[in-house]
């Protein structure tokens, strides 16, 4: 990788008489402008480290039972080593592929993976994150439907993907209705209602597994979208895909766009941070599909060669006539999701999958056997699921987090029920860990 070469003083002087400036910062008022140096005191090294050093061992090294959306798993050395590679720390759109095949066929093994977990026709090369990512599976939708105005989305979506989507659609003229949920998942029999009354709807989306744990009846759900009008689509929004090693993916319903976020895949939680948005659809509505994808092709010598094959949002597209304003991917969080998948491979993916329902299921038998909480999912889950208390659970979360533990995220936190909680086992959580915060459960009050 080349070091960066900043420009000569001569370069900059023709740039800014290029655009009829004598200063770059001309626009900015003069009051607005820093006069003096910053006054920042210099420290050695040395002074830095122990700084930043104290302020770490001021974090609190608990277990955590926390997901809702970002998940903790064991990410093997590997990928940590291998992503570090100078060739792949770069941001850049790989334009040019005959300096960009170790980028391009990067992102073309994830799109056959991400395809192959989902039992889709086609990935993009990735989105922002899940949220963004189902915004714009809407977006896509209203596309293919042109004529209908109106989209269906479940409750059961995670709040925040929620929100963006509102925002998103909020100035487009698309209108939203939620549809209500019956025992933590999607109603049916309101949604034949709804679709029985409106027919303005072009999409139904839903979360699955949803946010609160349960797997969708997609098995019923397709049918009866389908059933109401034959051009409407089925999205399905996803937190959580390593769920797919073990449940029935989306496209095995015919559901014909499956989005959401693959933070999960050989990405640390960080602090709710960087995401993977992942989106796959059918080959019939590929040119309809945001952002890039990477195709296989041969070169003039017969080689097999990898090139960027569509984009919906580059330099060289007018903005009028994009199909997205996603002009970009998550290209590391990509490659990261690429090797850890590799190294997983098919059959560790469905053991590490069956692992995590195991821990989940061994946790919900126990919980259900405590004096002051109960589950509440009565329909199947993966690896997280909803709690129900009648102590308070900020008392009972200082408890926890005094004895090592962090017992999993509020509803609160979203604008729901202060007396539930979700709460998360993935292969990180050990049948001690669950143990150990059975017996706080158990002394709660």
């Amino acid at each position: 990788m080349s070091r960066f070469l900043p420009l000569s003083d001569k370069e900059r002087e023709e740039m800014l008489k290029e655009i009829g400036r004598e200063d770059l910062f001309s626009p900015i008022p003069e009051e607005l402008r820093l006069k003096d140096n910053l006054k920042i005191k210099a420290h050695s090294e040395k002074e830095v480290l122990d700084f930043f050093k104290k302020l770490a061992d001021m974090n609190k090294n608990l277990t955590s039972f926390a997901g809702a959306g970002i998940y903790h798993h064991f990410i093997p050395s590997a990928v940590d080593y291998l992503s570090m590679r100078e060739e792949f720390l770069t941001a850049y759109t790989p334009y040019q592929p005959e300096i960009s095949q170790g980028t391009l066929q990067a992102i073309f093994e994830y799109q056959t993976m991400m395809s192959n977990i989902l039992n889709m026709e086609v990935s993009n090369a990735s989105m922002y994150d899940g949220a963004t990512a189902l915004a714009e599976s809407i977006l896509m939708a209203k596309r293919i439907v042109r004529k209908k105005n109106t989209v269906a989305i479940s409750k059961g979506v995670h709040p925040h993907y929620l929100k963006v989507v509102k925002t998103y659609l909020k100035n487009l003229g698309i209108n939203i209705i939620e549809l209500e949920l019956k025992d933590y998942a999607t109603d049916i029999e309101g949604l034949k209602k709804l679709l029985s009354e409106n027919d303005d709807i072009f999409a139904v989306a839903v979360g699955y597994p949803n946010f609160f744990g349960n797997v969708e009846n997609l098995k019923d759900i397709v049918p009866i979208v389908k059933e109401y009008d034959k051009k409407a689509i089925v999205i399905t929004s996803t937190t959580e895909p390593l769920a797919f090693g073990l449940i029935a993916p989306p496209g095995d319903f015919g559901v014909e766009i499956a989005c959401g976020d693959a933070q999960s895949f050989g990405n640390y939680p960080g602090f709710g941070g960087p995401l993977l948005g992942f989106l796959t659809t059918t080959m019939k509505h590929v040119r309809q599909m945001p952002g890039r994808v990477v195709g296989k092709t041969k070169d003039v010598d017969g080689k097999t060669g990898y090139v960027l094959t569509l984009s919906a949002r580059e330099q060289h597209i007018k903005r009028e006539r994009a199909t997205s304003n996603i002009c970009s991917n998550q290209g590391w969080c990509m490659l990261r999701a690429t090797i850890y998948l590799s190294l997983l491979g098919e059959e560790g993916f469905k053991k590490l999958a069956s692992l995590n329902y195991s821990l989940s299921e061994y946790a919900k038998e126990k919980i259900n056997k405590t004096k002051h909480f109960k589950v509440l999912n009565t329909k199947p889950t993966f690896n997280e699921f909803l709690v129900q208390t009648d102590v308070d659970f900020l008392k009972f979360r200082d408890m926890c987090e005094e004895n090592g533990i962090f017992p999993g995220v509020r509803l609160a936190k979203f604008g729901l029920d202060k007396d539930k909680f979700i709460l998360t086992c993935t292969e990180v959580i050990t049948t001690e860990d669950i143990d150990k915060l059975i017996e706080l459960m158990e002394k709660a009050q």
